[in-house]
């Protein structure tokens, strides 16, 4: 799923080629794409865009009249760049915006239609769809652990909830917690006082650092290649991969469709976290230690 990085190259992008230009016509190609009924879509068409916005995951496109256009790409979804009235071809394709200058066309893969398109009107309608995570850019130690310890949830966990901190998932909580040399399954009341100065910092490093690295790939051009697995990512997508900082094997804990990377040897002083799938079925086997898992994979 797109992050807020991803979000910001995004927005980067479409800033020069949007901002003061007419929304002439808005295409849509899917009927499940749209989750709103008003204001009707048909409003927003001929009104030239005012501003551009990232809420959480979300990208928000603002036109005259205080109309708000939120697209909401989920896990496959992805935007693409397009001369004037490109066509909205083959399966993937579920809408355009037109410009006179291009067409905005956002496509999604596989056959789960989970991206979303909400029309909505003003301020009041922009909360309405806001999970009311804190900012981490403008926002301070102090605020952040506030935000982070409402409940007392593993990191992995409260970086990701979307009501605690704004625009992060899966791949960049990974590179954070790296960073930052904490444990993925701590809890947040038991972090101390250097703990929490470090998560703050590498929260903040990691996404400026990814932020700005993707609007340098994108350049002038469009991002095309919006992806959760990047070849310069420390740990995430990397697993049996050595760490880029000790050299250790990158391990894994994998749940549904999702799993968490990190290494043992800068994160969790060498001990294995349980995968729950294996760890049921390998029960008391289930090695603790590096050393273990080296010595269990030898036989």
């Amino acid at each position: 799923m797109p992050e807020l990085p991803d979000i910001a190259a995004y927005i980067s992008a479409l800033e020069p080629r949007i901002v003061g230009q007419p929304l002439e016509r808005v295409r849509l190609a899917s009927a499940f794409l749209l989750r709103t009924v008003e204001p009707p879509i048909t409003d927003v068409e001929g009104r030239p865009v005012r501003a551009l916005r990232r809420i959480g995951k979300r990208i928000a496109i603002g036109v005259e009249g205080d109309l708000w256009l939120v697209l909401h790409l989920m896990i496959a979804g992805r935007l693409h760049w397009r001369p004037p009235g490109a066509r909205l071809s083959g399966r993937q394709s579920l809408a355009a915006f037109d410009f006179p200058n291009g067409s905005l066309v956002l496509t999604e893969a596989g056959t789960k239609r989970r991206a979303s398109l909400h029309v909505l009107a003003g301020e009041e309608g922009l909360r309405s769809i806001d999970p009311g995570g804190i900012d981490i850019f403008a926002s301070d130690l102090a605020s952040f652990r506030a935000a982070l310890t409402e409940e007392n949830r593993t990191l992995k966990r409260a970086l990701t909830d979307p009501r605690l901190v704004s625009g992060i998932g899966n791949a960049y909580s990974d590179e954070i917690l790296h960073a930052a040399r904490l444990s993925p399954v701590t809890l947040t009341h038991k972090l101390d006082e250097d703990e929490w100065a470090r998560l703050f910092a590498a929260t903040r490093d990691t996404l400026r650092l990814w932020t700005d690295r993707l609007r340098v790939e994108a350049g002038d051009g469009f991002p095309e290649k919006v992806t959760a697995f990047r070849k310069d990512m420390a740990v995430h997508g990397r697993y049996g991969q050595p760490c880029p900082r000790c050299g250790e094997k990158i391990q894994r804990i994998r749940y549904a469709d999702n799993e968490t990377n990190y290494c043992a040897r800068c994160q969790t002083g060498g001990k294995v976290l349980a995968d729950r799938s294996l760890s049921r079925l390998l029960r008391s086997d289930w090695p603790r230690t590096l050393e273990e898992l080296e010595a269990l994979k030898r036989r």
